[in-house]
């Protein structure tokens, strides 16, 4: 024999009880079958709304049961026909007469008691099951109707009562060897206590009325059909990849029933597991998928499990925190703690306690956190006055996330994998439990980073062959589109060859942003100014936090002063930093330790190898000199791309400003080409040098030797151009003075002995300087091993092509 439980959406409305029709004409062609079932979806919740509407004399009760009354109207309408319509209307109107009845009285009354709420609430159940076994006869199938609320005998704790399994188990086979029928049809949730008074067990009852009938018949299996294919690995609203699980164990399906996998009620695994009765999760609208068998056998052997089998969460959680030195060492006091809150219905779904003894910390559902707050501060009165323990303290908005499985205990570095992942992502524990069972790790996190945390666990325990990297992207202009272009070309190689798959989730410029956690599409981004919302560096930021997806990485691709003022608040969420842009890691020195500290601090990533060199390796190659224990002495380098274009450029057969021109129309300067031109960029990067190579020098430190006259400073952009063309002469004048030497000029930065300098200089043909063509850079670092034969770093340095490239290689080495 086997028993079918149905509820949830599976018995929402008509056209979902002709599915689960079929699933019971189909179980029963080859075995005997009980079958349990719900109220109609949402029905006993609007049935407790309009009792407790009631009790305060608020009208609405009336209208809440005239539309519940005309919900079941319509179910029986639309499967009876008209001629078998009559006595089921019938049957449905005198119910939600009593309803009314029962409504009315405690309107009168103005009270609403534990009792009255069960009787109220066991019309659901009792409505749905009637008409579904009609039905089922009315289809000529071999089906009675089984009022299994007269077979479940419990105490009179009502709303969650206890079973009497030694009479109810007696009950059960009595009812069933007697009624021949094929299909014995009944309500789940509801029993009778020995005054025969009605009793329900709990939300999530119809589960454990199932469950309770399947032990007591040892029946060959339960099957509960909900609207999914079988437990998840996760909760699927909040994970997209979640996965179906095959098969679990009866301990594995507890702990993850317990901690808010709501597929499953968690008392109604005990019945069937001391059987060890298989259970069946299955999908009414998907009946031939496998579902999740729960047993005690496990198919697979042990080098084919997986290390966790699922990851459950629960919201609306709060954690209360009693402690106080009066606690060291004196016997009673957790019982005494644990007394107060059973006496008050408490349930208390985690705790931990040091190992001191010094304190006590239990996490229970938010809603009944003010009632525990006085129960035990009542309780422990006496020694909260006498300051032996404090009074208990609360914090709300909090969630547990659990991590689920057997095979845990026989795996090292479960614990370190998952708290590194969770720390990796900014993810703050407030509490740690552990059984000593090994098959649960609980932890109780922010509210708000619940969804990410369960996404971070899931793809580090489930989804190892890709990881997802959520990419914010500030500036569109040269290096910024070059970039965008680059991640759509190379991400399907990435995820082949690399398993990382970059998802561009927001874009944002000095006019517009625009968010999309799934990612911005490559057609969407052809035109997503259109679709893109008011922007500020602020605004953007802010919502990167407020969304709080894992794995993310801010890109700064801009040249804007106003972005690296969010990069802390960045950091410490845990952010991936990534920047082009040079103002912050050549600003004041306490910012830059600040922000380098905040980065570490928060286990996340700041690179910015792109502000010198654009994508050579030369800020990456000073860190590793650095990590291997070796110690820079001076450092020569042409660092302008721009500059070095220009001077290469102009050989006399052209103005100077005709040159520069040439520079910013192939994109190597700065919008203001004078911020190349007047070495502040060069010094810039020779102060990054500098500090990266462990000297705390400032910008005012560095001496700059401009050779621009000063009225070219002056002005705008067009302005400039026109004084560069008055200034020729002086220009002139440069370029001979170095050819007359046999020379040439390069815009030279130097650091030396902590000091550092730059400026436009004469360089011989001997020099490794000299043989520099185009736009490129190089870097000569002479440090305690290359002090003979100095280490030379050498190639393009300008270009929105190569930028875009050497951003791109800090996106992947920050993940």
């Amino acid at each position: 024999m086997k028993v079918l439980k149905f509820g949830g959406t599976s018995v929402a409305h008509s056209q979902n009880i002709l599915l689960v029709e079929k699933i019971i004409q189909r179980e029963s062609l080859n075995s005997k079958v009980v079958v349990i079932v719900s109220a109609l979806h949402g029905v006993t919740d609007q049935l407790i709304k309009a009792a407790e509407y009631a009790s305060v004399k608020d009208e609405n009760y009336i209208q809440t049961v005239q539309n519940l009354e005309k919900k079941h109207i319509s179910l029986v309408k639309e499967l009876f026909p008209i001629a078998e319509q009559s006595s089921w209307l019938s049957f449905v109107k005198k119910h939600f007469n009593d309803i009314e009845e029962l409504c009315n009285g405690i309107a009168v009354l103005g009270e609403l008691t534990d009792r009255i709420k069960d009787r109220i609430a066991s019309y659901g159940e009792f409505l749905s099951s009637n008409i579904i076994a009609a039905r089922l006869q009315q289809e000529k199938s071999d089906c009675v109707w089984m009022n299994s609320a007269e077979l479940i005998r419990t105490d009179s704790n009502f709303t969650n009562a206890k079973v009497n399994f030694k009479c109810t188990d007696s009950n059960i086979v009595n009812f069933l060897n007697k009624t021949p029928n094929r299909i014995i049809l009944g309500p789940g949730f509801i029993a009778h206590d020995e005054k025969n008074n009605t009793t329900t067990l709990g939300r999530g009852g119809s589960d454990y009325t199932a469950s309770i009938i399947a032990a007591a018949i040892d029946a060959v299996e339960l099957q509960i059909w909900t609207d999914v294919s079988g437990m998840m690995t996760a909760d699927p609203r909040l994970v997209s990849n979640a996965k179906p699980i095959s098969e679990i164990s009866y301990h594995e399906a507890m702990e993850l029933s317990h901690f808010g996998a709501k597929v499953l009620y968690p008392p109604s695994i005990q019945p069937v597991m001391v059987k060890n009765t298989n259970l069946i999760i299955k999908n009414t609208f998907d009946p031939d998928a496998p579902g999740t068998l729960i047993s005690h056998q496990q198919r697979c052997s042990e080098d084919e499990k997986q290390i966790a089998v699922g990851i459950s969460n629960m919201n609306n959680i709060a954690l209360l925190t009693l402690e106080g030195s009066g606690m060291v060492g004196i016997p009673g006091i957790s019982a005494k703690l644990f007394q107060c809150l059973s006496h008050e219905k408490i349930n208390v779904i985690l705790i931990t306690q040091g190992s001191s003894e010094h304190s006590i910390t239990i996490a229970i559902e938010k809603k009944e956190a003010l009632r525990a707050e006085n129960a035990i501060n009542s309780s422990f009165a006496d020694d909260i006055n006498l300051e032996r323990v404090y009074a208990v303290k609360i914090e709300t908005e909090l969630s547990i996330v659990a991590l689920v499985g057997e095979n845990m205990k026989s795996r090292s570095g479960v614990s370190a994998k998952m708290f590194g992942c969770l720390g990796n992502n900014g993810i703050n524990i407030r509490a740690i439990a552990q059984g000593s069972s090994e098959r649960n790790i609980s932890i109780v996190i922010s509210e708000k980073d619940s969804k990410k945390a369960v996404n971070v666990l899931h793809e580090e325990f489930f989804e190892s062959e890709i990881k997802q990297i959520h990419l914010y992207i500030c500036g569109t202009g040269n290096v910024g589109s070059k970039l965008i272009q680059q991640i759509y070309n190379q991400n399907d190689y990435l995820k082949e060859n690399f398993l990382i798959n970059l998802r561009i989730a927001g874009i944002s410029n000095s006019r517009h942003m625009m968010f999309s956690d799934q990612g911005i599409s490559k057609d969407s981004y052809a035109n997503w100014e259109q679709h893109g919302e008011k922007a500020s560096a602020r605004e953007f930021a802010d919502e990167i936090i407020r969304r709080n997806l894992r794995n993310s990485v801010f890109v700064d691709v801009t040249a804007s002063a106003d972005i690296p003022e969010v990069y802390e608040s960045l950091l410490k969420r845990s952010v991936n930093l990534v920047a082009c842009n040079k103002i912050a890691a050549s600003s004041d020195f306490k910012k830059y330790k600040t922000l380098k500290n905040t980065a570490r601090n928060h286990s996340c990533n700041f690179y910015f190898e792109t502000n010198v060199g654009a994508g050579l390796p030369v800020i990456g190659t000073i860190n590793d000199l650095i990590k291997s224990g070796d110690q820079i002495q001076s450092i020569q380098a042409v660092l302008s791309g721009t500059l070095n274009f220009v001077f290469n450029e102009y050989d006399g057969s052209r103005t100077f400003s005709e040159v520069v021109a040439q520079a910013q129309k192939e994109g190597y300067t700065e919008p203001d080409p004078r911020l190349d031109l007047s070495g502040t960029d060069v010094a810039r990067k020779i102060l990054i040098l500098a500090r990266e190579a462990g000297y705390p020098l400032q910008f005012e430190e560095i001496e700059n030797i401009s050779f621009l006259p000063e009225e070219c400073m002056q002005g705008s952009v067009e302005s400039f151009y026109e004084k560069l063309t008055v200034y020729e002469d002086h220009f002139r004048n440069l370029l001979n003075k170095a050819k007359t030497e046999g020379k040439i000029l390069k815009y030279v930065a130097e650091f030396e002995n902590g000091k550092a300098k730059v400026g436009l200089q004469h360089i011989a043909p001997d020099s490794d300087l000299f043989h520099l063509y185009g736009k490129d850079n190089i870097v000569i670092f002479k440090t305690l091993r290359y002090s003979e034969q100095p280490l030379v770093v050498k190639g393009a340095g300008a270009g929105a092509e190569v930028t875009a490239s050497g951003v791109f290689a800090d996106i992947i080495r920050s993940i």
